[in-house]
């Protein structure tokens, strides 16, 4: 999600502009400010390596040479991120990817690396984030969904419900098990998405289970709704869904993700 004292106009979908004209962003912080906390702090720990290739009947949505699994936030367009070596690079100009497949319950894998040359600080530092039902644009820019947040927290400090793990904004991860910038990591999520009744009412909430380097972080957490930078979540009816990963709007340099693949549950 876009967090507080970001101003990057040039960096933010078009949209934005014509938001941000009628928004006073002092205020907008303050807002968001409202729903930050800084305690308790997660210990850290020590994570371990990577795991092994994936299983014989995952979906591959990423095997390392194409994009043919994703398509960008404008669905007539590819997905636009760079692939070299195989791996595919956040490519802010262009937006998220998201995938063409729609899911409910799903067990995913994903890699990722923050950049070497990092820079910036709290949230304006190596973000990103899966969202793991993408329900589409909000207010003119703000994405809607689900987000588990991809953020460089190894000695860097922000509120503890926006850092590496957490489900924005709402849930607080049980560790800090971030390497250092350069090194490859790994999210292994478990997510049950939310059912609804015929009124479109909330049946039963989502859940999520987060494993960050092999580190239990999420234990089939409660989703309280829809991730929102200002406000509380709430959930609105929806079925199957794209997984979306996000292109941040901050400064910083971009995020790297390799080896992603589902198998739907």
């Amino acid at each position: 999600m876009l967090k507080k004292n970001f101003f990057f106009p040039i960096l933010i979908v078009i949209s934005f502009s014509t938001f941000s004209q009628n928004r006073n962003w002092d205020s907008l912080g303050k807002e968001a400010a409202k729903t930050e906390y800084y305690t308790p702090v997660p210990p850290v720990v020590t994570p371990g390596g990577l795991p092994q290739d994936a299983p014989s009947d995952a979906i591959i949505l990423f095997n390392g040479k194409d994009l043919n699994a994703w398509h960008g936030e404008d669905s007539t367009k590819p997905a636009g991120w760079k692939i070299a070596d195989g791996v595919i690079t956040v490519d802010k100009k262009t937006g998220g990817i998201i995938t063409k497949q729609r899911f409910m319950d799903f067990q995913m894998h994903l890699e990722w690396r923050i950049p070497t040359e990092i820079t910036g600080s709290s949230q304006a530092r190596g973000n990103s984030g899966v969202f793991l039902a993408y329900l589409g644009m909000a207010n003119g820019f703000l994405e809607d969904g689900y987000e588990v947040q991809i953020l460089d927290c190894y000695n860097n400090k922000t509120y503890v419900n926006g850092q590496t793990g957490s489900i924005y904004k709402q849930a607080v991860p049980l560790a800090n098990a971030c390497k250092k910038p350069g090194e490859w990591q790994y999210y292994d999520i478990i997510w049950k998405a939310p059912r609804f009744n015929a009124d479109g009412s909330l049946k039963t909430p989502g859940y999520v289970t987060v494993l960050h380097n092999g580190v239990l972080l999420q234990n089939n957490t409660e989703v309280k709704g829809r991730t929102k930078w200002i406000g509380q979540p709430d959930y609105v009816a929806h079925g199957a869904s794209p997984i979306k990963l996000q292109a941040h709007g901050d400064p910083s340099p971009p995020v790297s993700f390799r080896n992603i693949w589902v198998r739907p549950l």
